[in-house]
């Protein structure tokens, strides 16, 4: 099966909206949580501009390990007490970072990522992982993005999960 994705929408919470419904559609019916990210990191690399990064890092009950991405290559176990993505895993609360540079402990996978937007994945009160969104814009996501990758989130996080 192909998907044609296209994304019409300039404003920034229209353009979420759409990729919310588009990843609905994505992880519908399907079972596996791995391929369900990622099928969801390659939509929110084609649907959001300006990304350098955009992909999964999974919990597997002790720290972060990569999951399903776009870009480049990347760290592959990140400690909760470490990074953006160790602290909205460890907080369970999503972190929008306007200059990565100036962020305490900032893992620098990409030296080329001056933002970062990261939010926690959880399904039924559990931790399943991060979706983490890098950009090489400083100041790149506005409170709009956070609205509309928090909402994208809470839609499939049990499709994260491995639950259908």
């Amino acid at each position: 099966m192909s998907y044609a994705l296209a994304f019409t929408a300039t404003d920034p919470a229209e353009r979420w909206a759409e990729a919310a419904d588009a990843a609905v559609a994505l992880v519908a019916g399907e079972p596996d949580a791995i391929a369900n990210m990622a099928n969801v990191a390659a939509l929110i690399w084609q649907a959001i501009p300006d990304l350098n990064w955009a992909g999964f890092y999974r919990f597997d009950g002790t720290e972060l390990v990569l999951g399903p991405f776009q870009g480049k290559a990347a760290c592959i176990r990140i400690a909760l007490d470490k990074g953006v993505c160790g602290a909205a895993a460890r907080l369970r609360a999503s972190q929008r970072v306007d200059d990565v540079l100036a962020f305490p402990g900032h893992i620098a996978c990409d030296t080329a990522s001056r933002s970062e937007l990261v939010v926690p994945v959880v399904a039924d009160d559990r931790l399943i992982g991060v979706l983490d969104l890098d950009s090489p814009l400083p100041s790149r996501f506005t409170p709009d993005d956070q609205a509309g990758a928090e909402a994208l989130v809470a839609r499939i996080a049990a499709a994260l999960a491995g639950q259908t």
